[in-house]
């Protein structure tokens, strides 16, 4: 299946309106500088919309669902039956994201790309099945390259017509995955960024660690690109994120990264296609052991820090209301003119 489109640029934010935003900024009804980075957000968004008046309405929220082989070795604290079973539960609208969604208004589906169990027929679920479950990488590649291509385009279609693109993940065992992928791509020590997940234990923590390490060796990843590296260790719902976030740059639709899973589909996307890095907006610093480290590696300064670790994209729509809220305030504050205040000298 082709995969050119990976690559196609990302659009450009537009400077016109990044510095028609600073101006405005230094003319509201504030000290220049004291709404910190509520002011830096409200003229980031202004050159990615490349409007004036940046707006956070049309929110769309996608929970891609996918087991993982790797699951199997008993990396998790939490059976694999799990993931159908939160999948059952999204739709029923009882899990954390479903009240943040409704919250926001937002546009909410969630997309099941392979699950083991059995999943309900539901307006709000997108049946995308891929296989029951990825690959165990521990034994051989995750995926297929035909499957790796099908996740890939899966995310890519997801991506409408919005003012930003919220992309949360369900599985057991993706915090293996997400690791995985983050030590092989940076060369950093498996124990560094390996963390507790679902809330395991040292002595399961410990042969994560090993799971991981020994998937390393045996698949020699050195050389890989980061396609093969994503096939070789990833999950059907971690390559949907990867297409998502790069069709939103090309499409020019902001995204809100949520956590360590998400932020290591980032890192895979952003291999791939670097000019997409104005698009990623990085939600919050989750409580796993090594998300730090990987926002250390991209660079990123998080939004919110709430020891939030829960995943979904529920960290990413906490985030979403206090851009909201931004953008309020760039667009309604009165102008010192307007307000009949004497600005700074």
């Amino acid at each position: 299946m082709d995969l050119d489109w990976l690559t196609v640029p990302a659009r450009v934010p537009d400077e016109t309106f990044i510095q028609a935003a600073l101006a405005r900024q230094q003319n509201l009804t504030k000290p220049p500088g004291s709404l910190g980075q509520l002011e830096s957000l409200a003229v980031r968004f202004a050159g990615l919309q490349q409007t004036a008046e940046p707006q956070l309405e049309r929110i769309a929220i996608r929970v891609f669902a996918a087991d993982h082989g790797v699951a199997a070795q008993g990396v998790s604290a939490f059976p694999q039956s799990v993931t159908a079973q939160m999948v059952a539960n999204f739709c029923r609208g009882g899990a954390a994201i479903c009240v943040l969604a409704r919250k926001l208004e937002a546009d909410f589906k969630v997309v099941n790309l392979g699950c083991t169990g059995e999943t309900p027929e539901h307006p709000d679920l997108i049946d995308a099945r891929i296989a029951p479950a990825s690959g165990d990488f521990t034994r051989g590649p995750a995926m297929s390259r035909e499957q790796l291509a099908m996740a890939l385009n899966a995310g890519r279609d997801q991506v409408a017509g919005a003012d930003v693109f919220l992309g949360g993940e369900m599985g057991i065992g993706n915090t293996t995955a997400a690791a995985a992928i983050l030590a092989a791509l940076y060369q950093l020590p498996v124990a560094a960024i390996t963390g507790r997940g679902t809330g395991i234990d040292d002595r399961v923590l410990e042969h994560k660690v090993a799971v991981i390490e020994k998937a390393l060796v045996l698949h020699n990843l050195k050389r890989q690109s980061p396609l093969q590296l994503l096939q070789t260790l990833g999950g059907f719902e971690i390559a949907a994120l990867v297409g998502a976030y790069i069709s939103c740059a090309q499409r020019g639709v902001p995204v809100l990264v949520d956590g360590f899973i998400t932020t290591a589909a980032a890192a895979v996307a952003l291999a791939i296609n670097p000019g997409i890095e104005p698009w990623l907006v990085y939600s919050h610093l989750s409580n796993e052991s090594g998300h730090k480290l990987a926002l250390d590696k991209l660079r990123a300064e998080p939004l919110l820090s709430l020891d939030m670790r829960l995943g979904e994209g529920s960290g990413a729509a906490m985030a979403a209301g206090v851009i909201r809220q931004a953008l309020a305030l760039h667009n309604q504050m009165a102008t010192f003119a307007e307000a009949g205040v004497a600005g700074a000298d």
